[in-house]
């Protein structure tokens, strides 16, 4: 079996890093938070070899003496051994930008050997660190990237991702009423891009990414010349079955998910992803249509999506403005799913007392 590494940076990634960007004493040194937690969870738990991969510009010259760096260097290294953290191998590169060093990160001379290695697992393995050169680096070598304090990422999550993999899906419905193309990632930071032709729905969508933390993408054209039926309905279709695949197995998260005010509204949502789909629908509408959606589609829309997510689905909304209402049901699905897909990594049983959901 391959050997996989984690090429890890230094300075912002596992200490922090300070404006004039150079660690120069003990008084500038401060870890990033939760690396210790995060970093030992991986050593005992994961098959990873951890590399250190640092650009220090400069390293034994004037502008950064030998005696400046190696007693940080070497403390940093002793307290994370302390923590059960040990690295296989400390590769530091000591050129400045200008020297345009093939050594220097991005450029992959400081990891050439296990490039070249053939028991080395790079499509399996990540560079982590915490600029836009350490995804470059990831790229040059064909490896993955995880960076810290983009969309959110934190050690904690990283540590998920290592363990528990990315939940990222994506489906293609193609029928001869629409094609429809949703692709998901549970654990993102909410953006999306919605384009179903139906300007309402597309920002209701919207509301399921920007409030649940998920990143979605929904590509719908239907045969909107007929009517909005077959787009709206199969648009939950898909999303439903992209959430399912997104899930996984299913293990670690919390399964169960909330009431969300709004102006004059009151929207609960509890939902389940026990397996078993079903929708219980306790919501109104006076107006035909909000925007340019038909109130009567919001049903078939949730059934839809409960039906193929796999899930159970519980829906009350009450209040006096139509807008508002759905509005807040979208955006309670949003806190319903980013709660229920929630995933602990110090708990990572599957939630259900049958062993399968």
């Amino acid at each position: 079996m391959k050997q996989r590494y984690l090429f890890i940076d230094r300075d912002g990634t596992l200490i922090e890093e300070p404006l004039d960007e150079q660690i120069d004493s003990f008084a500038k040194l401060r870890f990033v938070p939760s690396v210790f937690r995060n970093l030992s969870f991986i050593q005992r738990h994961l098959d990873f070899k951890l590399v250190m991969v640092s650009n220090q510009d400069g390293l034994g010259t004037s502008a950064f003496p030998e005696e400046h760096f190696w007693p940080v260097q070497n403390f940093v290294i002793e307290t994370l051994k302390g923590e059960g953290i040990a690295f296989d191998d400390i590769l530091i590169d000591r050129h400045f930008p200008r020297d345009g060093s093939p050594m220097r990160k991005p450029e992959t001379g400081m990891v050439e050997k296990y490039i070249k290695d053939a028991a080395v697992d790079m499509a399996h393995s990540y560079v982590i660190g915490d600029r836009e050169s350490d995804a470059q680096l990831a790229n040059n070598m064909g490896c993955k990237s995880l960076i810290l304090r983009k969309d959110g990422m934190t050690w904690d999550k990283i540590a998920e991702i290592l363990f528990a993999g990315e939940r990222i899906a994506e489906i293609r419905r193609t029928t001869k009423e629409t094609d429809v193309y949703v692709r998901l990632n549970l654990d993102g930071s909410g953006k999306s891009d919605v384009s179903t032709g139906i300007g309402f729905f597309d920002h209701m969508l919207e509301q399921i990414g920007h409030h649940g933390m998920i990143d979605i993408t929904v590509h719908t054209k239907g045969d909107l010349y007929v009517d909005e039926h077959h787009t709206i309905e199969d648009t939950g279709l898909a999303l439903g079955e992209c959430i399912l695949k997104a899930l996984g197995d299913k293990r670690g998260i919390e399964r169960y998910g909330f009431c969300l005010p709004m102006d004059d509204c009151l929207c609960r949502i509890a939902l389940d992803f026990g397996g078993r789909p079903w929708l219980v629908w306790d919501a109104e509408f006076k107006r035909e249509k909000i925007g340019e959606m038909p109130t009567e589609m919001f049903f078939h829309f949730f059934k839809s999506l409960s039906d193929a997510a796999k899930m159970n689905l519980n829906i009350k909304a009450e209040g006096t403005n139509e807008h508002h209402k759905i509005e807040g049901i979208f955006k309670a699905l949003a806190h319903s799913l980013k709660m229920a897909v929630r995933r602990d990594i110090n708990h990572f049983y599957l939630p259900s007392s049958k062993g399968m959901l």
